[in-house]
């Protein structure tokens, strides 16, 4: 375990703590050769097999390096050991600009500073062939002068990662900043996508809270699919054309970065000088991100034979919640579940915790438990029933973090026994990690996790 003072690869030493998330914790520490302050995000090996983020990983550490720009952090190289992975990034002295903003609005002036460099790193990334898909203040920094800094690219889409049609099919992000076209899975630009996140980031810059608010997770997302929202008084005719032109719910009209550059209100005061890159010419340090997984073997003397079973996290996103319920209607997914096909259940628990409590339930009923394609557990049963094995599929949606939805249906075998193996064993074993199963009264007095800018102060990874 890593503790403040010690060595890391013989290269850095390790300073505070500056923030965990799930899977990883970030330090800052020093470069022995150059006394440079980075920051060391430190992700645990194991646990990113056990959820299936190893793409993921992948993903961040391969467009991390397509990017060198002043506006965003910089990845300056990645190690790994038999059980860790290590991120060593750029140090943004200022923190998170959500802190800020957590204190309310900004002057215009200071937002639109901060504004032109979102838009100018974003618009860089962009002309890469790179989608972040998760801009929001969280994930943009402050460096010690003050200047914006776009971080966790974990979830961003490379050009090739789009299909024939030319738009990504993936849904991801974070609620309250994420483009209609995206809640409604019919495939998207992943620029203008970023661009809508930008919209709503201006607005809370400028207002102090979103432009999208609902207690009601379903009735957020039919404003966000009309662009409902309400312009403060206070903001300025030309910032309310801008900000009413990036949420335009309609992506085909929504305005473009070209047009967001020329904007008016943008060009006040921007430092038209051109960006210049420090080592222009310098070739990055190979960061070769297949190798960091190359020793995952090594994990096989820690872990039990069945660990593999353990990996999947079934498509962790909480927009494809929206297919369940036509319309943005909650009564699809409130209705009479005991006779149908499948369940759902929300918890207040990782999936990390679900994944393993399945696996303990799988192991106490003789349930054979094994990953299929699409990242779903399909648990079975060991012994012929009327129409076969019975057959059980569970895939989990992450709504944020530490609250997610897990649907649970039949996938072989006769419906009688299939519910009769939820409601005498399956739904029991599962009521420690139950916050509500879908169509009954909550079972615990605490309210699930709002989405409000003021909530939304979990560190990221």
């Amino acid at each position: 375990m890593e503790s403040k003072g010690s060595v890391l690869m013989q290269r850095y030493e390790l300073g505070r703590h500056l923030g965990q998330g799930t899977f990883a914790k970030v330090h800052y520490a020093r470069n022995l050769k150059t006394g440079t302050g980075v920051a060391i995000k430190i992700v645990d090996k194991e646990k990113v097999l056990k959820v299936g983020m190893i793409d993921q990983i992948k993903r961040e550490i391969s467009v991390m390096r397509l990017i060198r720009h002043p506006n965003v952090v910089e990845l300056y190289e990645v190690m790994a050991s038999k059980t860790k992975i290590y991120f060593v990034m750029e140090y943004a002295k200022g923190g998170e600009l959500f802190n800020k903003v957590a204190r309310g609005k900004l002057k215009e002036d200071v937002a639109r500073k901060y504004f032109q460099q979102l838009i100018s790193a974003v618009d860089y990334c962009h002309s890469r062939g790179v989608c972040h898909r998760d801009l929001k203040p969280e994930n943009l920094l402050l460096d010690e002068n003050g200047n914006l800094k776009v971080s966790d690219f974990g979830l961003s889409a490379l050009a090739e990662s789009k299909r024939q049609d030319g738009l990504l099919h993936t849904t991801c992000g974070t609620p309250a900043y994420v483009a209609p076209e995206v809640i409604n899975r019919k495939g998207y630009d992943g620029a203008k996508a970023d661009i809508w996140s930008c919209g709503v980031i201006l607005f809370v810059l400028l207002a102090g809270y979103l432009p999208f608010r609902d207690s009601n997770l379903m009735e957020m997302y039919r404003k966000i699919g009309k662009g409902e929202f309400k312009m403060p008084n206070w903001f300025a005719p030309e910032v309310r054309k801008l900000v009413s032109k990036m949420l335009d719910p309609n992506p085909r009209t929504r305005i473009s970065m070209e047009k967001i550059m020329g904007n008016s209100w943008f060009r006040k005061g921007l430092d038209t000088k051109p960006i210049i890159f420090e080592k222009e010419d310098a070739e990055p340090a190979p960061l070769d991100a297949d190798a960091v997984f190359g020793r995952l073997e090594d994990l096989s003397s820690m872990t039990d034979s069945k660990q593999e079973l353990s990996k999947p996290c079934c498509n962790l996103n909480a927009f494809d919640i929206i297919s369940y319920s036509a319309g943005f209607d909650l009564s699809g997914l409130f209705e009479e579940t005991e006779r149908k096909k499948e369940v759902r259940f929300t918890s207040n628990k990782s999936a990390f915790t679900i994944i393993s409590k399945l696996e303990d339930i799988a192991k106490r009923l003789r349930l054979k438990i094994k990953k299929r394609d699409g990242g779903l557990l399909k648990l079975e049963g060991s012994k012929e029933g009327r129409k076969g094995i019975v057959g059980v599929d569970a895939e989990i949606f992450e709504i944020t973090p530490l609250f997610h939805m897990v649907e649970m249906k039949k996938s072989n075998g006769d419906t009688l026994e299939y519910q009769k193996l939820m409601k005498q064993d399956i739904r029991p074993a599962l009521k420690d990690i139950i916050w509500t199963w879908e169509g009954e009264q909550q079972q615990q007095q605490q309210q699930p996790p709002q989405i409000a800018v003021q909530e939304q102060e979990q560190v990221q990874e």
